[in-house]
């Protein structure tokens, strides 16, 4: 007599089985999988460009970063299900190399990630090239046609950028003081749910910097299929600066975004923290008044702009917030437009934060960005 306690074949990515139909439905991976040329010869390979993606999508949406994992999950009966294998266990498999395995292996899916851009079939060495310009519109697309049916009369784009810790000597390191470690600072750009654009930075860039290139083409992407839609940009104090609002203005675009304090703004709202501070002392609870005003910075505004100045009192502590906007008073007045509309963004925070990169913001570096960014945006249930 034998007595087993392994289990046998279990899992708990029960998930999977799930993930499975929200892929297949929405067919995001299939879609993704588009973007890519395959070189290499049909006959000598054993896994397609859209098992790998699958493969790498699912793994980082069941939390498997790592690419190492995959030694493991190779051999994962019910992602093998998932990735759309028929032989799940491995048993079938006929090539020496890779008998008694259902999934790829960690080496096959680097030199996926080390996949080269198509520039005029310069990179055909690389066997696995992709198109960057498709990766970067398939994720509005997936966007537009969840919506199609219906199109909204308003969206709000949100702007973020958030850490991206790194824990090597990867290219391009720097340590962020805000954040106190070492990372990257990709830049997300996302409408609800629905993450629109990704682009991966080193953490001495400022936040901001790369964010008009990708609202142009973005916005682009969105008036060409919705032109009656109206547009708001929302940000915290990194993307305040004149370039973005500038932008925004020429092109009928709103926006409400985070305005970092300074003395001439304290001074602006000292009579509203006075009066906070009164109210706090009491009720002894939080007080909050707001004033509306217009404002210019002395260098790098070009133009005058309506603000928002939060004066909050809170625990024998000063809590001064200011945000600019383009947004009229009769449609938003400050309270509203500070606690309704921009305090929102909190929920688009907590999205941009359950996505990683882990890897170097280079070139050969874009596979694995969008294939972080495509289990981020396959998470949303299907509309």
């Amino acid at each position: 007599m034998e007595a087993a306690f392994d289990g046998g074949r279990v899992t708990s990515d029960g998930g999977l089985a799930l993930l499975r139909e929200l892929t297949m439905r929405s067919g995001v991976i299939r879609q993704f999988a588009a973007c890519f040329t395959d070189h290499r010869d049909p006959d000598r390979i054993e896994h397609t460009v859209e098992e790998l993606l699958a493969q790498r999508v699912l793994g980082i949406i069941c939390g498997y970063e790592d690419l190492n994992d995959h030694e493991r999950l190779r051999d994962d009966a019910l992602l093998a299900l998932a990735v759309g294998k028929t032989d799940v266990t491995g048993e079938d498999r006929k090539r020496e190399r890779d008998r008694g395995h259902a999934l790829a292996g960690k080496s096959t899916l680097n030199r996926l990630e080390l996949a080269a851009p198509i520039v005029d079939g310069a990179e055909r060495y690389k066997k696995i090239s992709y198109d960057d310009h498709a990766i970067e519109r398939l994720f509005v697309t997936h966007f537009l046609d969840a919506r199609d049916d219906e199109p909204p009369k308003e969206i709000i784009l949100d702007l973020d950028a958030t850490d991206d810790p790194i824990h090597g000597e990867q290219e391009g390191r720097h340590f962020h003081g805000f954040y106190g470690h070492y990372c990257y600072l990709p830049l997300y750009v996302f409408c609800g749910e629905f993450l629109l654009g990704a682009a991966l930075n080193t953490a001495d860039v400022a936040p901001g910097k790369q964010a008009v290139e990708e609202l142009e083409r973005i916005v682009a992407q969105i008036l060409a299929r919705w032109p009656d839609v109206r547009i708001i940009v929302r940000g915290d104090s990194g993307f305040c600066n004149d370039e973005i609002m500038a932008w925004c203005e020429a092109g009928g675009i709103d926006y409400i975004l985070g305005l970092a304090k300074n003395s001439r703004l304290s001074a602006e709202i000292a009579d509203e923290m006075a009066a906070a501070k009164a109210e706090h002392a009491h009720t002894g609870e939080k007080a909050r008044v707001f004033k509306d005003f217009r404002y210019k910075t002395r260098d790098s505004w070009t133009r005058e702009r309506r603000v928002v100045g939060k004066a909050e009192y809170i625990t024998d502590k000063e809590n001064p917030r200011f945000v600019a906007t383009t947004l009229s008073s009769e449609e938003w007045p400050a309270q509203a437009l500070y606690e309704d509309l921009y305090c929102a963004r909190g929920e688009m925070r907590t999205a941009s934060r359950s996505s990683s990169s882990a890897s170097s913001p280079t070139a050969p570096a874009r596979t694995r960005s969008a294939a972080t960014s495509c289990a981020c945006g396959s998470r949303p249930s299907p509309t």
